[in-house]
């Protein structure tokens, strides 16, 4: 009498549908490869920076700068994160910051305080973000080209503010923040808040219903709908969280710069894009990683700080970016063929 076959185990004895516990652990394994090394890349270019420019590179002071400077575009790429998994895409994060320090730093908008600046900056995001998912979700248009126009637009409509002139924050409580004095611990506050939001991204995307629709979504689309998930639904709450992120992001380059521009933000999509894909997310979707993409955005920022300590010109620090880019996209594409 044949005996009946039983499922295969994992590791820790359980039953599993056929393959999955191996195809779970090929997974976790390549996520931690490409996390290790990244912190290598990183760690390597603290040691060229150390070497090179030991006194100024190493000093405190450098280092917070450098951290400073990551929180910014770091905060704009935990949304792009979000974006990119689930198979879209968004080229107006950068001139959506430019509107929303722009319109957070008019005279009228400077009456209310503190809070003020704070919450026109995040509601210009969000109301960017709502425009951008209601085109693409229930529009029915290429994120590509309804992002494109709201790069435009958006850039437009923030030069129109200013009439091409910068606008001077003189809120105490905003300018404060910048300030040493405001450090906890030796930690800038732009650094603590960059923190909370990748934290808050990465329990998001990896511990809640939300990040697994999304990477359902930019796996298979069509699957994911079959499955009972809203796919125009969670489009439109990417790009409102992309919004969000950029309003924030706005924010704190208020509190970096003191002011606002309709300049701010320059190329921040492409640093954004850049950090998310050699942080390990898939530029095709349905997979991302909040961490990789974190990692990406101090690596770029620690070449552009080295770059700028050895007096370097800024078109070789473009040329090793793009290298960069695309040896991480190379080694996305083996990794996908071997997967």
């Amino acid at each position: 009498m044949t005996q009946p076959v039983s499922p295969p185990r994992d590791t820790a004895g359980k039953i599993g549908p056929a393959g999955r516990p191996a195809t779970w652990r090929s997974l976790s394994a390549r996520a931690d490869v490409r996390t290790l090394s990244l912190l290598g890349v990183l760690a390597a270019l603290v040691v060229i920076g150390g070497v090179t420019k030991p006194d100024e590179f190493l000093d405190t002071r450098n280092l917070q700068l450098v951290l400073t400077q990551a929180s910014v575009i770091g905060v704009v790429t935990v949304g792009m994160t979000f974006v990119i998994t689930s198979g879209g895409i968004d080229l107006s994060v950068g001139a959506i910051v430019a509107l929303a320090s722009v319109w957070a730093t008019t005279v009228a908008t400077q009456e209310y305080g503190f809070a003020g600046i704070l919450f026109t900056a995040m509601v210009v995001g969000l109301g960017c973000g709502l425009v951008n998912g209601l085109l693409i979700a229930y529009g029915g248009m290429v994120p590509f080209i309804a992002t494109l126009a709201m790069l435009a637009s958006a850039r437009g409509l923030a030069l129109q503010i200013t009439d091409g002139k910068t606008q001077i924050v003189t809120i105490d409580s905003v300018l404060r923040l910048g300030e040493r004095d405001s450090y906890v611990l030796g930690v800038p506050p732009l650094v603590i808040v960059f923190a909370i939001v990748t934290i808050a991204g990465w329990l998001l995307l990896n511990r809640t219903t939300f990040g697994r629709r999304t990477v359902a979504v930019g796996g298979n689309s069509e699957a994911a709908r079959l499955a009972g998930i809203d796919v125009r639904r969670q489009r439109l709450y990417l790009y409102l969280l992309s919004g969000l992120c950029c309003g924030i992001a706005a924010f704190l380059l208020i509190v970096l710069s003191g002011s606002g521009q309709n300049t701010n933000g320059n190329l921040y999509e492409l640093d954004a894009i850049a950090a998310a894909i050699i942080g390990g997310t898939l530029l095709s979707g349905g997979r991302g990683t909040v961490t990789g993409s974190v990692l990406g955005v101090l690596i770029f920022t620690t070449i552009t700080n080295i770059f700028a300590l050895n007096n370097l010109q800024s078109d070789v620090q473009q040329i090793a970016k793009g290298a960069i880019i695309v040896a991480a996209v190379l080694v996305q594409r083996r990794t996908a063929r071997t997967a």
